[in-house]
């Protein structure tokens, strides 16, 4: 993934989506949120809060609610990206720049900043403690190395490994992932390394 390291070069980078990005950030900057950087795109905090994020992508740019949430949503236009996973962020999607209704995208995002003022927000859930599944349990009694190797892994790595095995219902895809998995950690690589920047 690609990780800018200013505004300018996150909006040079999404040349295709610049217009609608520049638009955005326009609306925004006319409030009192602050631009920042995070995870490689803009961010706009109040108080050292994220309330709003612009995010590009290749069918359109997202204008990241951190607390949608608590939004009225009166025009019916916030999704849950990642429904089922994330508990207060909601996105706004657009696809050109004839999509972006100033006003009411500036309502919306002074809407967020009074929720924010107010202290309305859902904190992360602490993470429940890391389970490790029988198979791979089992692949480190056979293997003192993989074990090792295992453990040397950070949280995350290993969290995704475990549930990799966890998730699968059947025992041939479990025994099929775990085959996978097992070079991948012992070279210290984690499953999804590929999507990291």
């Amino acid at each position: 993934m690609y990780m800018a390291k200013s505004v300018e070069e996150y909006l040079e980078h999404h040349r295709g989506q610049r217009e609608v990005l520049e638009m955005l950030r326009e609306i925004i900057l006319e409030t009192e949120l602050e631009e920042t950087l995070k995870w490689g795109a803009p961010t706009y905090v109040l108080e050292g809060k994220h309330v709003v994020g612009l995010g590009a992508f290749k069918a359109y740019v997202g204008l990241w609610f951190h607390q949608g949430v608590f939004l009225k949503d009166e025009a019916g236009v916030l999704i849950n990206a990642q429904e089922g996973k994330t508990k207060a962020l909601r996105q706004w999607r657009f696809q050109s720049k004839e999509e972006v209704n100033a006003k009411k995208v500036k309502a919306y995002v002074l809407e967020a900043i009074e929720n924010q003022k107010q202290g309305r927000e859902i904190l992360p859930e602490k993470k429940k403690p890391l389970e490790i599944p029988p198979e791979l349990e089992e692949a480190f009694g056979q293997n003192n190395t993989l074990a090792v190797a295992f453990e040397k892994l950070n949280l995350t790595k290993r969290r995704e490994f475990a549930e990799y095995i966890a998730e699968a219902k059947r025992a041939t895809t479990k025994a099929t992932r775990l085959e996978k998995i097992i070079p991948m950690i012992l070279e210290g690589v984690g499953l999804n390394d590929k999507y990291r920047g």
